[in-house]
């Protein structure tokens, strides 16, 4: 199992935000996590990436003890979890290359040549190789969600996070960025995506749980 909770709950701030969590995570497995705003899948992906911190009987996620992990380790559990943001977090004076080159040169790759070739291995997996010299605010919502999703692949993580990624767009685009979520599991990584919209549960078959009176359940 990447994740496995049993009977955790997870507070934000002083708030009780979700209790009695037991939820595991398989190996190239795609879920959705769907439930009301302010319900929670928020806090409960903050959660797995050591942002929030949770009590309870279990909580690993890749093989990281989250009730005891230390500062020093957090970094290292974060580098194996790719996390498309809702509010895109794009350096937005600089073109998609150079955003893609700067999460890797935070994340400690220091060879150029390498550099490279991992970026154009993702930009062409993802069929956005002639996106990379043009600035963020020049995309369209799916080109930037696509670029999104791109960055979070750099580091080849086992899981990826994926918050509210058809938030504002169209249905047909909306359908497009799921379907290039699930097809990730093809190459092994497991997928958590958050969303309340109706329409793409409906419309895509898929594993789903939801967030209902502060705890999760399978659907």
């Amino acid at each position: 199992m990447l994740i496995d909770y049993q009977d955790i709950s997870i507070k934000y701030d002083t708030h009780l935000v979700l209790k009695n969590i037991n939820f595991q995570l398989a190996e190239a497995q795609f879920i959705f996590l769907t439930g009301k705003i302010g319900s929670g899948k928020t806090t409960f992906l903050k959660s797995i990436y050591a942002e929030v911190p949770v009590s309870g009987k279990r909580a690993e996620v890749l093989g990281f003890n989250l009730l005891k992990i230390k500062k020093r380790k957090i970094p290292v559990l974060r580098r194996k979890i790719g996390y498309v943001f809702q509010d895109m977090k794009f350096l937005n004076d600089r073109n998609v290359y150079d955003n893609l080159h700067f999460v890797l040169r935070a994340t400690g790759w220091t060879n150029e040549v390498k550099i490279k070739t991992r970026i154009y291995e993702i930009v062409k997996m993802l069929e956005i190789e002639d996106l990379t010299q043009a600035m963020p605010y020049e995309l369209s919502g799916g080109q930037l969600q696509k670029t999104a999703i791109a960055r979070a692949l750099l580091n080849n993580p086992p899981l990826l996070l994926a918050d509210e990624p058809t938030a504002n767009l169209d249905t047909e685009t909306a359908a497009q960025i799921i379907g290039i979520l699930q097809k990730l599991t093809s190459y092994g990584i497991s997928v958590i995506v958050a969303t309340h919209d109706r329409q793409i549960l409906e419309q895509i078959p898929a594993t789903t749980y939801s967030i209902q009176d502060g705890t999760i359940q399978k659907l």
